[in-house]
């Protein structure tokens, strides 16, 4: 690995020369074609790999090379020389599919810059919002790289306007394409005002500076000049300088942008073909430009093991205590390769650290370097660094790791609910062993795929973020895992709620001689959301806030939890229908016990039997997943399409014309949307193409949730 070399201590110097950054985007806007040529460029491959062919480095699964997407994020190391200085990029490509964002989730939350691909003709599509969303939770920087510049339609300028409009992002052209389609040939840098153009013969590696093309000139200036007017905006004295009509300098305006997109204020935007190797190195260099080194993002933020209200921070540094956060484990032949971004300290191979969230003490064994699916072993890794441990045992996703005696808990991730199952059974009895074993190993890996024993079907169900994800996760399992498997038909995982108040009684009483079972609770039921909880500073677990207004000792303190915990446990299961009941506040207001009959056992019952019945009167209904469909048709088959989507019980929100093309976006049920891909390149000849996300949860008609009950009680 190359550093810069150095300071007084060498330490600091090395993180200002280091870029944590990953590649996002809608799906096929060319993430992974980006991904390939940066690998290229900075010399870590030799040969460009194209997803098309199924040979990029990065998915080297056999799903994503058979299937040409991204499944799971991939991470690597590589060196880049920018300005006569050496830096380290370490670098993660995330997949696009909506399958599959909890990928992305999980690589912004550890990132501390992010380049967002946009597809030259489209601008932002749909998954694009998604990946946006993400990195604003997470507050990550981010460029903009408007790629397909070669492609039949591309459009510079409607595609940075619909990254302006549809996401509201202070996004700035720093460059310009030289022509598009076919005649696409290089860009214009509007800091320096010169075009750069990309030679065919070597893959794009030789840069040539040139004049700007008189054609061109007059249109780069006027960018040139919102540029610079923007950059003024983001420091004090060059918006003297602008204001007293003073030339800035390209460093000057160079050093705003940076501070200003650090600050998250600005956006810089870039723009390129990556299959045809233009526009790469540039954009290698804007990360470097512009996207922070692991000082200039805020210090990692943490909590005390004892007292979650109490808040600790660990700065960047390898002087501090070490801290690290879990963000992704892969099954591998040799045990489990859990990666790690190190926020602070230094992390030696052969160590023991805690786990600050179980408590439980881990060795470290090896610590590798990774390169997609290769890697190198190192003897420790420092903070600014993301690599993969070997030795773990008892560490999952989103779970810190840290120095024993400096204890740390960082903020976990947030994992999105499945909205869709299937049952899936062993093929032989001697499969039954090898499926639980394999489900628990995929869980360690996808924290967004879970799995359950159903005690009433004798079933196993699976359940993931759409269809794709679940066929993904049943040819690992056969394939990969060797696991006979047969499997249902998918179901949509809906869920159960309750739309007013309530009050009921709840009696457990089994006294017939020697010591009985006796408790007796009164409580309330409403309507309640996870912000609302908090906001009311109640513990809300599994759907169910709980709230104890006991007065006068009606029921001994070390009963009551007992009342929540079976008011949980019902509500895991449901009581309509089987689906989990969630968004419910219980209120225990009043209880009576017995001195020697009176137990936990008994209250947690009685709390069971007064949560089913005050849930019934609060008027239980079913709700369903609604999906935000973005349907991309030639005009021609807009009636076909739109029809198509009443018959679905879909609302149509928007219709726009793109050129020849209509662009509908609609809400749908998801249990009206299973096999639309077919259905969809039946009714357009196959020139229609959608993606489809999860948007929300509503209610069910009522006559559509009677046909559901029913099944679900034969």
């Amino acid at each position: 690995m190359t550093t810069a070399t150095a300071t007084k201590d060498g330490k600091t110097d090395r993180l200002a020369f280091t870029r944590n950054f990953g590649i996002c985007a809608h799906i096929d806007a060319g993430k992974t074609t980006v991904t390939e040529r940066i690998l290229y460029y900075t010399g870590k491959s030799y040969k460009i790999g194209e997803v098309h062919e199924g040979t990029a480095t990065m998915d080297f699964l056999e799903d994503e090379q058979q299937r040409g997407i991204t499944i799971q994020s991939a991470a690597t190391t590589c060196p880049w020389t920018h300005a006569g200085k050496d830096y380290t990029l370490n670098l993660i490509d995330t997949p696009g599919h909506v399958d599959f964002t909890m990928e992305v989730e999980r690589s912004m939350r550890v990132l501390d810059g992010a380049v967002v691909v946009f597809d030259g003709k489209e601008g932002v599509e749909a998954q694009s919002e998604t990946v946006w969303r993400q990195a604003d939770r997470y507050e990550v920087p981010r460029l903009c790289f408007i790629n397909k510049m070669d492609k039949l339609g591309a459009d510079f300028e409607y595609s940075f306007k619909t990254v302006k409009d549809r996401l509201g992002a202070p996004a700035i052209a720093v460059q310009i394409p030289i022509g598009a389609g076919n005649e696409f040939e290089g860009v214009i840098d509007l800091l320096t005002m010169k075009a750069y153009y990309f030679s065919k013969e070597d893959m794009g590696s030789k840069v040539e500076e040139r004049d700007i093309p008189d054609d061109y000139k007059e249109m780069a200036e006027l960018w040139h000049h919102a540029l610079v007017e923007r950059a003024a905006e983001l420091d004090d004295d060059l918006t003297e300088k602008f204001l007293n009509d003073d030339d800035l300098t390209p460093d000057e305006i160079r050093a705003a942008l940076r501070k200003g997109t650090i600050d998250r204020r600005v956006h810089p935007t870039y723009c390129g073909a990556a299959l045809q190797n233009i526009g790469v190195q540039r954009l290698i260099d804007g990360v470097i430009d512009y996207l922070p080194n692991p000082t200039e993002v805020p210090e990692v933020q943490g909590t005390d093991v004892k007292d979650a209200t109490k808040k600790i921070t660990r700065p960047h540094s390898e002087d501090a205590p070490f801290s690290g956060l879990v963000f992704k484990i892969v099954n591998d032949a040799h045990g489990d390769l859990t990666y790690v971004r190190i926020y602070s300290g230094i992390l030696e191979k052969g160590t023991r650290v805690l786990n600050s969230n179980n408590g439980r003490r881990e060795i470290i064994s090896r610590i590798f370097e990774m390169h997609a699916k290769d890697r190198q072993a190192r003897d420790n890794a420092k903070a600014g660094e993301i690599v993969a441990i070997v030795g773990l045992k008892n560490s999952i996703t989103g779970e810190t790791l840290c120095a024993q005696d400096k204890p740390i808990v960082l903020e976990r991730m947030d994992f999105p609910d499945p909205v869709i199952s299937m049952s899936i059974e062993p093929a032989t009895s001697a499969d039954k062993e090898k499926l639980g074993n394999a489900l628990v190993t995929i869980r360690r890996e996808d924290p967004s795929f879970q799995s359950h024993y159903d005690d009433e079907t004798g079933q196993t169900i699976i359940a993931g973020m759409g269809e794709l994800h679940l066929d993904i996760i049943k040819t690992k399992l056969v394939r990969d895992m060797k696991v006979g498997v047969n499997v249902g038909t998918p179901r949509v995982a809906y869920k159960e709620s309750i739309s007013k108040s309530a009050e009921a009684r709840g009696i457990h009483k089994k006294q017939t001689g020697g010591r009985g079972q006796f408790a007796d609770c009164t409580i309330s039921v409403e309507p309640i959301t996870a912000e609302q909880a908090a906001e009311q500073e109640l513990d809300y677990k599994d759907g169910v806030a709980f709230e104890n207004k006991i007065a006068g000792g009606a029921i001994p303190k070390e009963y009551i939890p007992s009342v929540g915990a079976g008011a949980r446990s019902t509500a895991k299961s449901g009581v309509l229908a089987g689906y989990p009941l969630l968004g419910v506040k219980v209120t225990l207001l009043d209880g009576k016990f017995h001195d020697v009959d009176s137990s936990q056992i008994a209250f947690e019952q009685a709390g069971t039997l007064a949560f089913k019945e005050a849930t019934r009167k609060a008027g239980l209904e079913l709700l369903e997943p609604i999906m935000k469909v973005v349907i991309t048709t030639p005009d021609e088959f807009l009636g076909n399409v739109t029809g198509d989507l009443n018959r679905r019980r879909a609302i149509i929100n928007e219709t726009e014309q793109r050129g020849v093309t209509r662009v509908v976006t609609a809400e749908a049920p998801l249990s009206e949307m299973f096999g639309y891909s077919n259905t969809l390149r039946g009714m357009s000849q196959g020139r229609a193409s959608y993606a489809m996300e999860p948007f929300t949860y509503r209610p069910v008609p009522g006559n559509i949730a009677k046909e559901i009950l029913e099944g679900a009680q034969k």
